[in-house]
């Protein structure tokens, strides 16, 4: 791969660490965005990269973000939407603003992201978009309503910005993982068992792994390998397109 420029939100942690420790290796530029300043800071002295705090909640922080990486580095060539959070209620239960932050930070941060990083990759011709969706952008869970709706509104915006982005080299993909083994879903399984009133380890079994034929938690360092793969120029015919890496949940 060619020495790129690539932003990665999220990259405190979780997915988004592997993928900024992955696109480093293969020699990019990496902008660690986060929330949590000292987890996304030793982030990238670790991996040689830059860190840039945001709230992805604050239209201004995502255009700030987008900004402080063209005034380093002069252009962006790969985004990587990959910051989000999860809640658990029933919908009557829901708290209403929880969902609106769930919308910001992983629907509207993603348009906005795409739209001010735009501009750099149609001028070079090139550019690399994958937002890091989930099964829960092809599939439903109960209590999980902003969370979903977010995820299958991010795999809309890919396929449209996909078709937008074709005649200027841009490609833009969605993945699709199911249970991934980071904070987020460690947190879910208290979480889980609260709402549905059963043991944490039958919420591993019974609701977790039960949808999935391999029965285990996807590693971050297996989505970061196919993030690693769209952004390459082998990838250059794959746009629009949407990546289960769910263990088989949806081949049922």
């Amino acid at each position: 791969m060619n020495t790129h420029v690539a932003i990665v939100t999220g990259a405190g942690s979780g997915i988004g660490q592997a993928v900024a420790e992955a696109l480093a290796r293969a020699g990019n530029q990496v902008v660690v965005a986060d929330l949590k300043q000292a987890q996304g800071q030793a982030v990238a002295d670790a991996i040689g990269g830059s860190f840039v705090a945001v709230d992805l909640a604050q239209r201004a922080d995502c255009r700030r973000l987008v900004e402080a990486t063209i005034e380093r580095y002069g252009k962006v060539d790969i985004l990587v939407n990959n910051a989000g959070f999860q809640h658990i209620d029933p919908v009557e239960d829901f708290p209403e603003d929880t969902w609106d932050q769930l919308i910001a930070v992983m629907l509207t941060a993603p348009f906005l992201l795409t739209k001010y990083a735009w501009p750099s990759m149609k001028a070079q011709g090139w550019g690399r978009i994958v937002n890091i969706g989930s099964v829960h952008s092809l599939r439903a869970s109960p209590f999980k309503a902003g969370y979903v709706s977010a995820k299958h509104g991010m795999l809309g915006l890919a396929r449209t910005t996909a078709l937008e982005g074709a005649q200027y080299g841009i490609t833009v993909n969605t993945l699709c993982p199911a249970y991934v083994r980071t904070p987020l879903v460690e947190n879910q399984i208290a979480d889980q068992s609260r709402t549905r009133g059963i043991s944490p380890d039958e919420v591993i079994e019974q609701v977790m792994l039960a949808p999935a034929a391999i029965k285990r938690l996807v590693e971050p360092s297996e989505v970061a390998d196919l993030v690693l793969y769209l952004c390459s120029e082998s990838a250059r015919s794959i746009t629009g397109s949407d990546w289960t890496i769910d263990l088989g949940w949806t081949a049922h």
